[in-house]
């Protein structure tokens, strides 16, 4: 009897779990989620619920690249990107990053909809002429992978406030290193955060060409 009871209060606990849920199985196995606070918190949000209009977007932004064009935010918007925080001088993560994304950017090298996007967190130091020779050293071709440099408080405010970077992203640790993120962040077209991996792991770039075709996918 003791054991009856028990089964059937763990089953009314997960029926109670389960219509609590916001999201089914399906729509985990569907799409991708939607991330639209600090914590990190996956939201699938459906088109037909009101809060779907105020998902969170990058918003408008102007930097330059490394062969000194403007990029703004209508140059990503259309595209998948896939975007990180970095400076050329770091020795421990950054390195470590630059290898994963190239890792990825040669597979989906024919991909036109996809593109790479990498902030240096040291602008005062990573002018365009830095991130032109940095670019040519590690074969970085800009029709698919900009490398942004620009106004310092304008890269630390997009970084912390819009890409969740964090507080810290910016701030001098010891010496010349900087703290930032080792992320790396998926972007669908209309500009909103659909993934985050840890940049530095080899393992993580199978998951993010998983959840690219995935994104291909949901917006065709």
């Amino acid at each position: 009897m003791i054991k009856i009871r028990l089964l059937l209060a763990a089953s009314i606990l997960l029926s109670f779990a389960s219509c609590n849920d916001n999201r089914t199985a399906t729509d985990t196995a569907a799409s991708l989620p939607f991330f639209n606070e600090p914590d990190w918190t996956p939201e699938w949000i459906s088109p037909t619920d009101p809060a779907f209009k105020n998902i969170h977007r990058i918003p408008a932004f102007s930097f330059t690249d490394q062969n000194g064009k403007q990029v703004t935010q209508n140059d990503i918007s259309g595209k998948i990107c896939i975007v990180n925080f970095f400076f050329i001088r770091c020795r421990n993560i950054c390195p470590k990053m630059t290898a994963n994304m190239h890792r990825l950017r040669d597979i989906q090298l024919q991909d036109p909809d996809l593109l790479f996007i990498s902030h240096s967190v040291d602008p005062d130091n990573d002018s365009v002429p830095v991130l032109h020779q940095y670019a040519a050293d590690n074969n970085i071709d800009a029709a698919g992978w900009r490398l942004l440099t620009g106004d310092k408080k304008e890269i630390y405010r997009l970084a912390r406030k819009e890409y969740f970077a964090g507080d810290s992203v910016g701030y001098y640790l010891a010496g010349d290193e900087f703290l930032h993120t080792e992320n790396f962040i998926l972007l669908d077209p209309e500009r909103r955060i659909r993934g985050v991996y840890n940049g530095t792991l080899r393992t993580e770039i199978d998951r993010i060409r998983e959840d690219i075709q995935m994104l291909k996918k949901e917006i065709q």
